[in-house]
């Protein structure tokens, strides 16, 4: 995170292996700061190339990668710089690096996510040109660096407590003893925790790292923040009112512990360090710093590194206190206590975002990694094939693509909502386009366009023309294209003071006008196409009903008395013609749920016993029997004394009239006869 203040010297990302080097490219920008005027650094023989901005905090870096096709305007400054530099760099001679993860210290490895870029030497090595001079420039030109932020800060506190610490005499063999536990112990740490791990070169022939130390969430963390705290630990100030934000996180930005490790490490000395923490102030950093300290004076003489990095995972949390809720504190003073603590917080218009930002980006990370089940076809498929909607429920692509293009060729654009039950949230356009293509998605804004249209009530088409038009107060409207002025509710000229003509009497006119002869055939044939869709119109609205909302005319054909308009998407009651939302409106006793008629239909639907079984009841009253059960009437059909009732599917003797459970135990020569002649 980049502090407002000033500007800090600019650095990238390297991993040198032999003459290759490795350019650590981020994906996002850092949202909450300015982008006017801010000079960029570009490699002098790469077109696409990253580009680091001047400003940016080299502890939590946030770069950005531009493709071809994209622009930027690169300072004057830089420019110039560039074309200065071109004959430095034809001259510059380049070093092989023994080691492929070693990093320069005047190399930023502060990426946690990055994507690797391969580069040759010479652009790098331009590159380090290119930021020197510019670096060389901005302090001529006296541009205050911020205290806190700059890699340069880490390597002078750094330098302070190397000047400050006395190292013993030690013999030859003593010293070489102690470099190869130091290189051991760094190569263990880089097969245990990998690229979180960056060796960086000597510096004043003390070898040299920095490790991003990955903190342990115990499942979602509150992060809180009084926002009127004025006092250096965060303290709210009493004159002004409270007012507090908090937010779920389950993910923190890393801690970044960077070591200097002194020749007599690890026989007689503690390695040099700094914390550098961007959500955390000073105060509880350095009371990590302490806890350092004290796990180094337990084990006196013995490499400690891998303890330290394994508490600040597992335990930083609980030794601030921090297990269920974050308090963040925002003071005047950044730099209080211990001076190995580095605090990376500026306010919390800035560092709040920043952690909702970071969290939802390991989110995201997370889900593209494992694999997922989709609701809709049940595949196990890894997250990277997934769609993860706003809502926040996820589908595979494949599903996702068939259910977008299912409703666009059907026409039911207003139901393309998160396939989730009971959801209805919306699909982001953008998602839309890349799952519908190019010519699907120009279809889909056409429909969202006239649904959306046909949906406002003061908008209604020319009669001539088919022009969207806006209606008055006095039920007017004028088209914009052809100037035809006209009546919305009987779509014909506009009068002033006369009562629309029904459609019941334009029919009755156009029919007569059929039979004269002064017709010709051309207006014959229109004026038969008008009384055609007036028959049709009158005969729709006969067995239908119109959506309030949009006027659109809908028949039910079965079901119940609920409808919802395709068009639209409102809901109504078939029977009273009422704007209703859920099942409220039915329990009041003014309209039934499902009119009698479909209730007899279901009925008889499901069983299919009734009709006959009333019928055989009706037809032959002297060989029917009442159900011991419901009571209903059942026809002996057969000589079979064994009667199943159709209502409630019990089974019973035509002789007895007794329910039987076991046939077997029922008939037989001590009990009723199964079978005897009618009657």
């Amino acid at each position: 995170m980049s502090n407002s203040r000033g500007g800090a010297k600019s650095a990238h990302y390297s991993r040198r292996n032999s003459n290759q080097n490795w350019v650590i490219k981020s994906s996002s920008l850092n949202s909450g700061e300015k982008d006017e005027a801010l000079p960029v650094i570009a490699s002098v023989h790469e077109p696409t190339s990253l580009f680091v901005r001047e400003d940016r905090n080299p502890i939590y870096p946030k770069g950005s990668s531009l493709t071809s096709g994209e622009t930027v305007e690169v300072s004057s400054l830089t420019k110039k710089v560039q074309e200065s530099t071109i004959s430095e760099f034809n001259k510059k001679n380049h070093k092989n690096r023994r080691n492929s993860k070693r990093v320069s210290r005047n190399s930023r490895a502060y990426g946690v996510n990055g994507n690797f870029e391969k580069k040759s030497e010479d652009e790098e090595s331009s590159r380090e040109v290119v930021e020197d001079k510019l670096s060389g420039d901005k302090e001529e030109k006296g541009v205050e660096k911020v205290e806190g932020s700059s890699i340069d800060d880490v390597w002078r506190r750094l330098d302070e407590l190397q000047f400050g610490a006395e190292e013993p005499e030690l013999s030859t063999e003593q010293l070489r003893i102690n470099d190869q536990a130091q290189e051991d112990e760094l190569l263990a740490l880089e097969s245990i925790f990998g690229d979180s791990v960056f060796v960086l070169d000597r510096r004043n022939g003390l070898r040299s790292f920095q490790i991003h130390v990955h903190i342990e969430v115990p499942g979602e963390l509150t992060v809180s923040v009084n926002l009127n705290s004025s006092g250096a630990h965060g303290i709210p100030d009493d004159s002004s009112p409270e007012f507090s934000y908090s937010l779920k996180v389950e993910h923190l930005p890393p801690i970044v512990l960077t070591c200097l490790l002194p020749k007599s490490y690890p026989s007689h000395l503690a390695p040099l360090f700094t914390i550098s923490v961007q959500w955390l102030n000073s105060a509880n950093i350095s009371s990590l710093c302490s806890m350092l300290d004290s796990i180094w004076k337990e084990q006196l003489g013995q490499e400690v590194l891998y303890q330290w990095v394994e508490w600040l995972h597992a335990s930083s949390l609980s030794h601030l206190q921090f297990d269920q809720e974050i308090k963040l504190g925002f003071g005047a003073e950044r730099d209080i206590g211990d001076r190995r603590a580095i605090s990376g917080i500026v306010s919390p218009e800035v560092d709040i975002p920043s952690l909702k930002s970071y969290d939802e980006e390991q989110r995201h990370e997370n889900f593209r990694r494992n694999i997922h089940q989709c609701c809709i076809c049940f595949n196990e498929l890894p997250g990277m094939e997934f769609v993860r909607l706003p809502c926040q429920h996820f589908f595979c692509w494949n599903c996702m693509k068939t259910y977008s293009d299912m409703h666009v060729k059907e026409g039911t654009i207003t139901k393309l909502l998160c396939p989730e039950a009971k959801c209805g949230g919306m699909i982001p356009p953008g998602l839309l386009k890349r799952l519908l293509g190019e010519v699907e998605f120009e279809r889909w804004e056409s429909m969202m366009l006239q649904k959306t249209l046909e949906s406002m009530k003061d908008v209604c088409y020319c009669p001539r023309c088919e022009t969207v038009c806006i209606e008055d107060e006095d039920q007017h409207a004028q088209c914009a294209k052809c100037f035809f002025s006209f009546c919305t509710l009987c779509k014909e000229k506009r009068h002033v003071g006369v009562m629309c003509m029904t459609p019941q009497m334009k029919l009755l006119i156009l029919q007569e006008r059929q039979s004269s002869s002064q017709l010709k055939d051309s207006q014959r044939q229109r004026e038969k196409e008008m009384i055609n869709d007036i028959l049709s119109m009158r005969e729709i609205h006969r067995s239908a009903k119109q959506c309030p909302s949009c006027k659109m005319a809908i028949s039910r054909t079965e079901g119940c008395n609920k409808m919802v308009c395709d068009n639209c998407g409102a809901y109504f009651c078939y029977r009273c013609n009422q704007a209703i939302d859920g099942y409220d409106h039915f329990r009041d006793g003014k309209c039934e749920l499902f009119p009698p008629e479909a209730i007899q239909m279901w009925e008889e639907r499901i069983n299919a016993r009734q009709v006959i079984g009333q019928i055989q009841a009706q037809m032959l009253p002297n060989r029917a029997h009442p159900c011991p059960n419901c009571r209903q009437m059942n026809v002996k059909a057969s000589n079979n004394n064994h009667i199943f009732c159709w209502a409630c599917q019990n089974h019973y003797c035509y002789l007895c009239g007794k329910t039987v459970k076991r046939s077997s135990q029922h008939y037989g020569p001590k009990g009723c006869k199964q079978h005897t002649a009618d009657g």
